[in-house]
């Protein structure tokens, strides 16, 4: 078949926990024989032979006009907020993007529609309607990746749902929550079939939003860990963690992910200070909404005259950003994942770290019991005092650390490639039946 993929996170340059799902989402169903063609909302009008340029010139940088500003505005306003939208196609084969890895070479086919989301939201603010999609020879599937209100003409359009979080936790999300739950329920309405990845997502979907439980899907997911990173030797990966970043293998605890509410990292630092432990936590993590609040046992940037600072400095490194290479290489060689997360669709580094064989304490909510079974440290993540007790277990006991990391590698695997592919046969066929 010939199946498109939504460029609407793909196009973010650090990339998000979506984007790893649509990179996935495209690499598998390539292996599996299909045409994969992704469709962005990039800016790529002009001449035919300027658009491969012009696309890869706004893939690879950051997009002043996401969001709502004025540049924003203004552009809606010169260009319309109309229902019907016209993706173009465009040409590749004159742009090395080597510097651009996956992401560049992810589609077999590329499409792009000048501001095609943020019209498609502006179009849904102002009808409660989605805007109509069209191409060219249409591909048979459309698998949207994310909650957005436009729909392809002429395919069948999936939609994934990773979870609900923005109305079981109100308090931890910047989403208006009247728009996002009708958007939500018009992506359930409009879709000829529902994905999700995880037991927990799909009960969700299925209670909050009174879905036919027929029409949704679970798929899970999966995370691809490099070759180089899985095969290099153990010495010459702790050698490479030694000299970029001055630490020792199995001498550190590591979270990553975002700062905002539902990740917990308030928590998760204050449970860390309680352990009195002279093992570091590294946090790789950009700040988003209320980082400042998950932040507050920190010292400021302009306190570091204080020896407070300079005790904090030594025992918290936090790294805003890492390229993914250099990340899970700096997993695989950290003493436990901490990941108290309040709720997850899926739980994608619990995921990755048990596939690099790194002990996980995390959360017994949302999916990540789904993912982590019985392979994990589990815990109340509101309980600070129970962090700390998992986190001095993991930090002393090289038996438990040992055992954990086996059960976790195993664990890890059954979420395989395989049973993905198949989960992805499955949720087509449905939106096809539906469809006739």
């Amino acid at each position: 078949m010939r199946i498109g993929i939504d460029g609407y996170n793909l196009a973010m340059p650090n990339g998000t926990g979506v984007a790893t799902y649509g990179l996935m989402l495209a690499q598998t169903l390539r292996s599996m024989g299909h045409q994969v063609e992704g469709v962005y909302g990039l800016d790529v009008t002009g001449p035919a032979d300027q658009r491969e340029t012009l696309f890869y010139d706004q893939l690879a940088r950051p997009r002043p006009w996401r969001g709502r500003r004025k540049g924003l505005r203004r552009t809606l306003s010169t260009l319309g907020v109309a229902p019907g939208l016209r993706a173009i196609p465009v040409p590749t084969g004159t742009v090395d993007t080597r510097a651009l890895g996956s992401r560049a070479t992810a589609f077999d086919a590329l499409w792009s529609s000048p501001y095609l989301f943020e019209r498609a939201h502006a179009y849904f603010r102002a009808t409660g309607r989605f805007a109509r999609l069209r191409m060219r020879n249409p591909p048979d599937i459309m698998h949207w990746t994310y909650p957005v209100p436009v729909f392809l003409d002429g395919a069948c359009n999936v939609y994934t749902l990773h979870d609900l979080v923005p109305l079981r936790l109100p308090f931890a999300t910047l989403d208006e929550k009247r728009h996002y739950h009708a958007l939500v329920a018009a992506c359930v309405a409009r879709a000829d079939a529902v994905c999700t990845v995880s037991e927990t997502s799909r009960c969700d979907i299925i209670e909050l939003l009174a879905t036919d439980p027929g029409k949704v899907i679970n798929t899970y997911q999966i995370s691809q860990i490099d070759k180089d990173i899985l095969e290099e030797p153990t010495e010459e990966s702790a050698r490479k963690i030694e000299v970029t970043f001055g630490l020792p293998r199995d001498g550190y605890f590591l979270y990553f992910g975002a700062i905002e509410p539902k990740k917990n990292v308030g928590r998760l630092i204050e449970a860390y200070l309680s352990l009195g432990t002279d093992t570091p936590l590294i946090i790789v993590a950009g700040r988003a909404w209320q980082s400042e609040a998950e932040l507050v046992l920190l010292p400021r940037s302009d306190d570091k005259a204080s020896p407070r600072h300079a005790h904090l400095e030594r025992r918290i490194i936090q790294i805003d950003y890492l390229p993914r290479h250099m990340l899970m290489r700096l997993v695989r060689g950290a003493r436990a994942l901490a990941f108290p997360s309040l709720c997850e669709g899926f739980g994608l580094p619990v995921h990755e770290a048990m596939l690099l064989g790194t002990p996980v304490l995390s959360s017994a909510t949302g999916a990540v019991k789904e993912v982590a079974g019985e392979a994990a440290l589990l815990v109340d993540p509101y309980d600070v005092a129970a962090l700390t007790a998992a986190l001095q277990r993991l930090d002393q006991d090289e038996t438990l650390r040992r055992d954990l990391a086996r059960r976790g590698a195993l664990q890890a695997a059954s979420f395989s490639s395989d049973r993905y592919a198949q989960a992805l046969d499955n949720l087509y066929r449905r939106a096809q039946d539906k469809d006739a």
